[in-house]
C-alpha cells in the first residue's frame, strides 16, 4: 500500500518514513528545502502554502493514506491552512489522512485533557495548530487527527538536544520544574500513527507518553541515558518568567492506547532503557 508522509525530512516524518518501508509500504515523503537520505523512499517537493503543488504531488503519487507529520511553528500559511490544503486533496482523492497535532492546542488550565476536551490555546503555534485541527475536521470527517506531546530520541530531537548543549557548556539556561509534559518515544509515536492510519480509526486520539515528567526531570533523564553530567543542568521555575504557553499540562491517551497494539512508553521508561 502506497503511503505518503508529509514532513518526511523531519525528525518524526523520518522515523515514520523508516517504519513504513519496514512494514512493506511503498513510501513516498516529501521535503521543503532538502530530503532525508532513507533508503527505499521516494522524495517530493511540496510548498504547503500552494493549493497547487497539493493536489499536484497527490495526484502524481496516489496514495491510499496520506499522514501530515509537517509543522513551521506559528507560519499560519504552513502550520494552519497546510494540513487543510493536504485535507482538501486527500479528500478529493479517496484516501485517508492522518494530521499530527500537538498539546499546544490547550491552555493548561485544566491540566488534564482527553480526547473529548475542546482546544484552548494560548501561543501562536498551538492557535495554529487548533485551527488545522478544525479545518481538517471540516473538509474530511474521517480524518484522524492525533495530537501528541514532546518527541524524544537521539539528538534529532531538539529537546535532547537542548540537554547536550546545556550540560556541555554550549548554551546557558535552565530547565523547568514546573514545565509538565508526557514526552512519547519518536518509534512508540510513528509505531502509533501507521497503525492509526491502516485501522478504521477517525477523529482525536491522543498519542502522549504514559508518564507526566518536568522538563528538568526529562534533562536529567536523558544526561544519565547518554552519559552526561546531570549535575550540570539547573533547575527553574518557569512561574517566575514571561514565557508564554501552559506550565501543567498532561495529555490523557489511555482511551487512544486502549485500541493500539502499540505501547506509548513513558518517558522513565524509554529512556531508563536506553531508548
Amino acid at each position: 500500500m502506497r503511503v505518503l508522509i508529509a514532513g518526511g525530512s523531519g525528525f518524526l516524518g523520518s522515523e515514520l518514513a523508516r517504519q513504513a518501508v519496514a512494514a512493506g509500504h511503498e513510501t513516498v515523503a516529501t521535503f521543503a528545502t532538502k530530503p532525508s537520505n532513507i533508503p527505499e523512499v521516494a522524495w517530493q517537493a511540496l510548498d504547503l502554502r500552494d493549493q497547487e503543488s497539493v493536489e499536484a504531488v497527490v495526484a502524481a503519487t496516489a496514495p491510499r493514506v496520506i499522514v501530515n507529520t509537517s509543522s513551521a511553528q506559528a507560519e499560519w500559511a504552513v502550520t494552519a491552512e497546510g494540513p487543510a490544503r493536504l485535507a482538501i486533496a486527500a479528500a478529493r482523492s479517496g484516501c485517508r489522512f492522518v494530521h499530527v497535532s500537538s498539546d499546544a492546542v490547550f491552555s493548561g488550565a485544566q491540566v488534564t485533557y482527553d480526547e473529548t476536551s475542546l482546544p484552548d490555546p494560548v501561543t501562536p503555534y498551538g492557535a495554529a495548530k487548533a485551527a488545522a485541527e478544525t479545518a481538517v475536521r471540516f473538509v474530511h470527517p474521517d480524518a484522524v487527527i492525533a495530537r501528541t506531546s514532546l518527541i524524544i530520541g537521539d539528538r534529532r530531537s531538539e529537546h535532547v538536544r537542548a540537554v547536550h548543549d546545556l550540560a556541555g557548556g554550549v548554551r546557558s539556561g535552565v530547565l523547568f520544574t514546573d514545565d509538565i509534559r508526557c514526552p512519547v518515544h519518536v518509534a512508540d509515536l510513528a509505531a502509533a500513527l501507521l497503525e492509526l492510519a491502516f485501522d478504521d480509526a477517525h477523529g482525536v486520539h491522543h498519542l502522549g507518553g504514559a508518564d507526566a515528567v518536568s522538563r528538568y526531570e526529562l534533562g536529567v533523564l536523558v544526561a544519565r541515558r547518554d552519559g552526561l553530567d546531570a549535575s550540570r543542568l539547573s533547575a527553574g521555575l518557569r512561574a517566575d518568567t514571561t514565557l508564554p504557553g501552559a506550565l501543567d499540562l498532561r495529555l490523557d491517551s489511555r482511551a487512544t492506547q486502549r485500541r493500539l497494539l502499540t505501547t506509548l512508553r513513558g518517558a522513565r521508561q524509554f529512556l531508563a532503557a536506553g531508548g
